[in-house]
Order: structure tokens, then sequence, then C-alpha cells
């Protein structure tokens, strides 16, 4: 089957990956784990958006333009200390740059039904607030080299993935 040839192996973390990779055939996302000085951080990786270069005749900004051109990775990015609250980035990874999206404060203790304040559009808060969160990232393993893999890793799980329901699909018509 052609498809098996063009379903790339799996890629070895690149030397200093600083997290452990859990992917699970036939789910949409991998999760990365690490620890770092008393914090515990996690990492939902989406499949990324393979965008076509539709454009948007309304889009006026010329970065926002670039980027709706490119593939993107979503993330999810959660990290939280002993028995405190956590903080959850909701990120968009695009080639060489990672757009923090928003960012939540939770509370473990809270109960399921409350609905916790979400804080302001992260593009509000001050130039220099912003850059800080990036910073704090970078240091956690949040940065281009690490989520540029990741786009790689997530292509070649979707091919992994399109083949494996494609046997599916097989096994099912066949029976």
């Amino acid at each position: 089957m052609y498809l098996q040839r063009d379903c790339k192996k799996v890629e070895e973390a690149p030397e200093g990956f600083p997290f452990k990779i859990e992917d699970h055939p036939g789910q949409h996302t991998i999760t990365l784990t690490r620890e770092y000085q008393g914090e515990s951080i996690d990492v939902e990786v989406h499949m990324p958006d393979l965008l076509t270069g539709d454009e948007d005749e309304n889009d006026n900004d010329a970065e926002d333009h670039e980027r709706a051109n490119q593939s993107q990775i979503p993330l999810v990015v959660k990290v939280s200390k002993k028995n405190g609250p956590a903080l959850e980035f909701g990120l968009t990874a695009f080639a060489d740059e990672i757009a923090i999206d928003s960012l939540l404060i939770k509370d473990p203790n809270a109960a399921e039904d409350q609905i916790a304040y979400e804080g302001p559009d992260f593009s509000d808060l001050d130039e220099n607030l912003q850059k800080a969160f990036h910073k704090y990232l970078e240091i956690r393993g949040i940065k281009p080299s690490t989520t540029n893999f990741l786009h790689e890793y997530m292509i070649n799980k979707d091919s992994r993935e399109y083949v494996m329901w494609l046997k599916n699909l097989k096994k099912f018509i066949e029976a």
C-alpha cells in the first residue's frame, strides 16, 4: 500500500528534548510531561491545522495574513505546583513562533461546576508582561525548537492514524 511508504517512521526526539512523550494510537493528541524545579508541566499537543492559503478578504493586517497561511499546532500547557493553583496556557505554535492565546489560573480545589474568571484577553496585557510569560514558557521548554519538532511529529502521527483508520475500515468491509 503506497500510503504506508509515505508514513514516515516516528522521529526520535532531538538531543536535549526535555519532555517525555506519551502517544496513544487512535487519539488526536499526544501528551508531553516533565518536572521542572518542583513544577509539573503537562502539554497537550493537538494535530496540526494544515492550512491551504485561502485568503480572507477582510484581513488587512500583514502579520495575521502571514500566520493564516502557515500550519499551526494548538497546544495546552499546564504548569502546576504541589497542592496549589495551576497556570493553563492556550497556545498556537507556528513555524519558529509561539503565540499565547489565553492564560487561566486554575484552582485544583474549585468545584467542577464553578466557572473561574478567565482574565483579560492575553493580547490586552501589558507588552512587558506578555514578554515575561513567553520567557516563562521558554525556560520550561516551550520554545520554537520544541514546537517545530512537534509539528513534524504530529504530521507523522496524522499519517499513521490515517493508515490505521484505512486498515480498520478494510477489516470492517471484509468481515
